[in-house]
């Protein structure tokens, strides 16, 4: 029973590294007209990620952006593994060029390896301080990407060896990280040019993920409403 609990260790640790990259958004050159906006993106994080992104910003006086996006990781089997994000990111507070911000989301998550395919649900949640001009923004971020609760389905060969395994959902939560890290870019007319940097750790602070560093390079395309 402990190799078992070993293997589903490493198979949660890399389902966790698999984390949910938001886009980034420049609030000083985000006009209220402007009421749509696509986002493209690629990612490094366990692996090479690709996604995309729709958001639809509300006429509130703090600006307000609901986002849904999908990424999956490049492979022989795009759509095996992948990740669905639904949420918003908000201005909690604005003093002259610098924006103090919160993004949350409801995360599904599916992984898969040789030995067990996984699909969790969870949450993402993070703050971001940044300093924000209409051409360009520097920001700091940090959050907690955590997956409350996983379905496992063992392989036929991982039920040969370890015939005492079960399947199903497994709760309470089943792992989470914590990361932080910093993010820029470029803005012009009706688009942005994205990159984001940082770093994970799992949340006992002792341990980090088989690739503890993450990076991003996102476009967002911003539409006007007619």
């Amino acid at each position: 029973m402990k190799k078992i609990k070993v293997v589903l260790f490493i198979a949660i640790s890399l389902c966790g590294s698999i984390r949910s990259i938001s886009q980034s958004l420049n609030w000083a050159s985000l006009k209220t007209e402007q009421k749509h906006i696509v986002n493209i993106n690629a990612a490094s994080e366990f692996g090479v990620v690709f996604g995309a992104a729709y958001g639809y910003q509300l006429k509130t006086k703090m600006p307000i952006v609901l986002l849904a996006g999908y990424s999956f990781p490049s492979g022989e089997n795009l759509f095996d593994d992948f990740k669905i994000r639904i949420g918003g990111q908000i201005v909690l507070y604005k003093i002259r060029s610098f924006h103090f911000s919160a993004n949350f989301y409801g995360v599904l998550r599916r992984y898969e390896n040789p030995l067990v395919s996984l699909l969790n649900f969870g949450t993402d949640l993070a703050g971001i301080v940044g300093y924000y001009k209409p051409k360009w923004f520097l920001a700091g971020e940090v959050g907690f990407d955590k997956a409350i609760t996983t379905q496992f389905k063992h392989s036929n060969s991982f039920k040969e060896m370890y015939p005492e395994v079960q399947d199903g959902w497994y709760e309470p939560a089943t792992g989470g990280n914590f990361y932080y890290g910093l993010q820029t870019g470029l803005s012009f007319k009706q688009s942005d040019i994205t990159l984001k940097i940082g770093k994970v750790l799992t949340q006992d602070f002792k341990t980090t993920p088989l690739i503890p560093y993450y990076a991003q390079l996102g476009f967002n395309w911003k539409i006007n409403e007619r």
